[in-house]
């Protein structure tokens, strides 16, 4: 581990959300450990020293409301609270038990990733951009990863969350050749439960809005690839 790399420490009793978090946070360059009871996720915090905890509500052995008491009062460190119970009473008591922010399942895994880097921000804690990501050239388009945002010819160009995330993808991985499953994978989760049209959609959308027919290619039978243009 990275002296600097980013600690997230995620309490949840269920393992394969637990894995999916886990999937996730790695993937953009954490640092993660999963503990999945109360006990052992105060034990966890103590070992670890993270940035930002992930907590479950419902768990096995502590109250996730009373791990997040217990974790606000030994240290200063942000706390996301992840739960099935959405009433507003619930997120209001969650809040006002020391949580900084309150997800309710089933949950978008990037919108938690996404709402992370914000509270870390906010926390003074930076998130370290991969190097020689922060802006992507491609002919007439100019993508800032870091701002999301796609210029062409100097004009911007409304994307969706998804259209964009794929079209950084493809353009990080020119001349490669993805499948619509290894797509699905990589944008969406591996948990998503569409099937592969919505890559199909969505790259006939690209090809609309950033004028890309001649450079998104369509592999027959195989998936898709970006070959820049010349």
């Amino acid at each position: 581990m990275e002296e600097d790399q980013i600690r997230i420490l995620v309490i949840e009793d269920e393992k394969p959300i637990a894995d999916i978090l886990e999937y996730g946070f790695k993937k953009e360059q954490f640092m993660v450990k999963s503990a999945y009871t109360g006990a052992d996720g105060l034990k966890a915090a103590d070992d670890l020293a993270p940035h930002l905890v992930i907590l479950d509500w419902m768990l096995p052995d502590l109250s996730g409301v009373d791990v997040c008491r217990m974790l606000t009062e030994l240290y200063n460190i942000p706390i996301i609270m992840l739960t099935a119970r959405g009433s507003i009473d619930d997120k209001v008591y969650g809040l006002e038990s020391g949580a900084d922010d309150y997800i309710t399942k089933p949950f978008d895994l990037r919108e938690v990733i996404v709402r992370a880097k914000t509270i870390l921000r906010r926390f003074g804690k930076a998130v370290r951009e991969p190097e020689g990501e922060c802006e992507i050239h491609a002919k007439d388009l100019l993508i800032s990863v870091r701002e999301r945002t796609v210029c062409r010819c100097g004009v911007y160009v409304e994307l969706t969350p998804k259209e964009f995330d794929l079209l950084v993808w493809l353009l990080k991985n020119p001349r490669q050749v993805f499948t619509r499953t290894h797509l699905l994978d990589e944008i969406w989760g591996y948990d998503f439960m569409g099937d592969t049209r919505t890559v199909d959609i969505h790259i006939q959308r690209l090809r609309k809005k950033l004028y890309m027919g001649r450079s998104i290619i369509t592999v027959f039978g195989v998936g898709y690839k970006y070959v820049p243009e010349e």
